[in-house]
């Protein structure tokens, strides 16, 4: 199937963050639509996350005829702003209505970071159809516990560089902490979740995954043998992925 690509601004009562959306040529508001969204930014891989969802969107849209947009979240590649989870919600929520205007409905793709916020935005949205998360953790419990370092370490990855953000630490410490992915799963019941980890993930163990499954109650829990953290570039992964988009089509 054909489709069109463009970069894109979006705007509202919040940080302009970039986007990249593909769309099948011609087909209007009769398709279905997705959002991508990413993880937490590391060192090594630095530049716009949005960027390397590039050819996951247009698979999306050349083989299943969904639409799909994947942006940079606040503080992230040229999008605006400073990170903070309830700024990151806030992006995944202003998505889901960008595209909400284009698409017949919407589900959300989220990776690591961005899979356990999927699941936290998509508990209190009514908009989101459905969620998949890759890699996701069941809470920030670690961050949570070592505010100071964790502060540090979004300096060192760049998705906050002013130097008086946070103007109130303490607040802002207090959303990683209050925000569990683990606490919203269920609010997610009725609706279709798919839960994919890597069973050799270290960074965050496939126990997180099994534990937002049976919160859920009825998801659909994909574990796959070898993989390691960056388990969405795996072909089970992403073959996962489309035929999930595929079966949520109607």
């Amino acid at each position: 199937m054909a489709y069109e690509s463009n970069d894109v601004i979006i705007g509202g009562d919040g940080p302009a963050l970039e986007g990249y959306l593909t769309w099948p040529t011609n087909a209007g508001r009769s398709r279905p639509g997705v959002v991508l969204v990413h993880g937490f930014p590391s060192i090594a891989r630095p530049g716009a996350p949005s960027r390397s969802y590039h050819l996951l969107a247009g698979r999306i849209s050349d083989e299943l005829g969904w639409g799909a947009l994947a942006l940079s979240l606040r503080g992230c590649g040229d999008s605006q702003g400073q990170f903070s989870v309830d700024g990151w919600l806030d992006d995944i929520n202003r998505a889901v209505d960008y595209l909400s205007e284009r698409a017949r409905h919407v589900c959300l793709i989220g990776s690591t970071t961005g899979g356990s916020l999927s699941i936290i935005a998509a508990s209190q949205n009514e908009k989101v159809q459905g969620v998949a998360t890759i890699a996701a953790r069941a809470d920030f419990d670690d961050w949570a516990g070592e505010p100071g370092l964790f502060l540090e370490h979004c300096r060192r990855v760049n998705v906050i560089s002013e130097p008086g953000f946070p103007v109130e630490p303490a607040a802002w410490a207090e959303q990683i902490a209050a925000n569990r992915a683990i606490d919203h799963v269920a609010g997610l019941r009725g609706r279709d979740l798919l839960v994919i980890h890597g069973a050799s993930d270290r960074q965050v163990p496939a126990g997180d995954a099994r534990e937002l499954a049976d919160a859920h109650a009825s998801a659909h829990l994909r574990i796959l043998d070898g993989g390691d953290h960056r388990v969405r570039h795996d072909p089970r992964c992403v073959a996962l992925l489309l035929g999930w988009l595929d079966r949520a089509s109607d």
